[in-house]
This record gives C-alpha cells, sequence and structure tokens, in this order.
C-alpha cells in the first residue's frame, strides 16, 4: 500500500513523501479525521528543542493526538468504519512488567517515530480503542490528553495514605484542566484545588472547590496530596508551593515536562515524608478508562467541550502549517485540524 506523509522537515516547513507499507496480520488501516495540536508539537514546528535533538528527529510526521476511522482491518476485534481513538505508545512487547509507556524500547508518535500528519496509519491492535457513538470527534481528538491525567491520578492513588481527603492541582492550561474534571468524576467525593496564574483561566475551574492564584495562597491552607501540571519555567515554583502546602507523607505526580533541571527542597520532603511520582504519558487502558468515563458522563463530555477553541477544516501541507503558527496564539482551549490532506 502506498501512502503519503507529512513530515516536519526544517522550521515550521512541511513536506510529503510516498511510502510503502503493507498491514500484517492483526493490523488495522486507519484514515485520521480530527487531529489535535499539542504544546510538544509546536515545541518541534518552532524548533524550541534544540539543534542537536531537531537534527536526531527529523524528517518526522508532527501529532500524537487524534481519531480517525478504519478503513481496512485484519482484526477479528475490528471493522471498516469503526470510530477509533489513536493510542500514540508502539510496544514492542505484549506482556511485560512495567507500562509500555515507562519502556525504554517503546516509541512514541510524533517523538521517536512518524505521527499522525498521514494519509494513512497502520497500526496493531493494542494502538486504536473504539468510540462510541455519543463521543463527538472533536473531542475524540485530545483523548490522548485526558488519559495522561486519568493515569497520574491512577498513580497517586495506588499508593498514597489518604485518598478521600483533599488534592491540588498546580497549573491553570489543558493538562490541569482535564485532570481536573476527570478526577471529578473518578472520586466525587474528594475536594479539589486548582492553583494558577491566570484568573480568566480558573474561571473555567467552575466544577472544583476551590480555586487560588499562585501568589494568593492562604498559609493555613494544607492538603493531602498533589499534582504538578505546570511544567517548564514554571515547575519549580509549583513543587516548592506544594512541598510548602502538604500534609506530611502526602503523595506528589509530577506531570509538567521542562527542559531545564529544577531545584527540590529535599529536606522537607524528608522532614515531611513525600512522596514524588514521574507520570507520563499513558497506556492503552488509559484510553479505554476514558472512552468508559466519557461514555457514562455526558457532563464530563460538556466540560471538554469547553475546550474546542477552533476546529479548522485542512487540505494541505501549507495550511497545516498556517494553523500551527495560528494555535500558538492560544493560551487555553485546543486547536483541532479536520484532516483532508
Amino acid at each position: 500500500m502506498l501512502k503519503q506523509i507529512y513530515r516536519l522537515v526544517s522550521e515550521k516547513k512541511f513536506e510529503s513523501v510516498v511510502v510503502s507499507q503493507h498491514p500484517q496480520k492483526n493490523q488495522i488501516v486507519v484514515r485520521p479525521n480530527y487531529l489535535s495540536i499539542c504544546h510538544a508539537d509546536q515545541r518541534y514546528f518552532n524548533f524550541e528543542r534544540g539543534s542537536e535533538i531537531m537534527a536526531k528527529k527529523l524528517p518526522m510526521a508532527l501529532v500524537h493526538e487524534g481519531m480517525g476511522t478504519i478503513v481496512y482491518s485484519k482484526s477479528d476485534k475490528f471493522k471498516a468504519g469503526d470510530r477509533v481513538v489513536i493510542v500514540p505508545t508502539v510496544n514492542p512487547h505484549k506482556e511485560v512488567t512495567y507500562g509500555e509507556n515507562y519502556l525504554v524500547d517503546s516509541s512514541f508518535m510524533s517523538s521517536s517515530r512518524d505521527g499522525m500528519m498521514q494519509e494513512y496509519l497502520v497500526l496493531d491492535e493494542e494502538q486504536i480503542v473504539k468510540l462510541t457513538d455519543d463521543i463527538p470527534n472533536t473531542i475524540a481528538a485530545f483523548i490522548e490528553m485526558m488519559s495522561v491525567g486519568r493515569h497520574s491520578i491512577e498513580r497517586i492513588f495506588d499508593i498514597a495514605k489518604n485518598t478521600n481527603g483533599s488534592i491540588g492541582i498546580w497549573g491553570d492550561g489543558n493538562v490541569s484542566y482535564m485532570t481536573a474534571a476527570v478526577l471529578k468524576e473518578l472520586k466525587p467525593e474528594l475536594k479539589i484545588y486548582v492553583f494558577g496564574h491566570h484568573q480568566s483561566k480558573l474561571d473555567y475551574y467552575s466544577f472544583v472547590d476551590g480555586t487560588y492564584l499562585t501568589d494568593s495562597i492562604p498559609d493555613t491552607l494544607m492538603l493531602d496530596n498533589a499534582i504538578e501540571a505546570t511544567g517548564g519555567s514554571g515547575c519549580a515554583m509549583a513543587i516548592r508551593q506544594i512541598i510548602d502546602h502538604i500534609n506530611p507523607e502526602g503523595t506528589v505526580a509530577l506531570l509538567g515536562v521542562s527542559e531545564l533541571e529544577v531545584p527540590i527542597n529535599t529536606r522537607m520532603v524528608l522532614q515531611k515524608g513525600l512522596r514524588l511520582i514521574g507520570s507520563s504519558r499513558s497506556s492503552v487502558s488509559d484510553f479505554k478508562n476514558i472512552v468508559e468515563l466519557l461514555h457514562n458522563n455526558p457532563q464530563l463530555i460538556s466540560r471538554m467541550g469547553i475546550l474546542v477553541n477552533q476546529v479548522i477544516n485542512v487540505k494541505t501541507v501549507e495550511e497545516a502549517a498556517k494553523v500551527f503558527s495560528e494555535d500558538q496564539a492560544n493560551s487555553f482551549g485546543k486547536t483541532i485540524m479536520e484532516w483532508n490532506v
């Protein structure tokens, strides 16, 4: 089978290449329909990862968040016409002790292999999850990001001493919002507090128990567990505030990615007996759990709909580059490409 892949070849420039790829046993051919642009994609598009890293990565197709429709299947589990969300992790092992998202030899779309900006995707059974009819395409496009939040929640409550008290989420961006909304459905009895820099963004969190600007957190506010979802230069301050406002033996999930080393007050980590957990990406089980959660909670679909910032029909690689450039102006919400290239 011949297909076109649309790869980033230099700063803000995509080019098309034709490749041959044939489905093997139990593999599925998916036509991408709706793709969601992530900050990680933007760092590649704008050449913000450093020259050595970019030289190793390119040429590479971008985007690791998306959904599509099956056009051909050799699997007994899926058929042509099924709407599916695409799992970007490619795991060379089928049964392992560790999560596929933490294996060194697993690959990830739009990072260590081509992403979803392709004419067709040839995928393993483990790389797709069937969608229910009530989940809109535009929201299905960023289920991957929801699954990342879901994964961090599971990691915290697998080991946390107090799972029914309070939790703080640092960050007021897309990951923070999705994680808070998912957490509200999973543990409605939990007290959820969100901390951010922008009141205009915090206003979207009407479903949590409280929001605070990071420069006006009450000294008396203490939390049982916390999630750091800031990333970038904000990691250091967020982790510092979490350590200050978390109860003894609390558990902290670290989600934010920083290009720089982040200092941590180990004295207070030891004194309070805190647990710091790294949480990265997600597994196919997290995708399945999110699809089920959305299906069973229409309110969650409505809350996620707030994040659909713009949906743009893309027919050429030049239009795709323009959408990437326009997306940089969005401080909150997701830009969705209706993929017709």
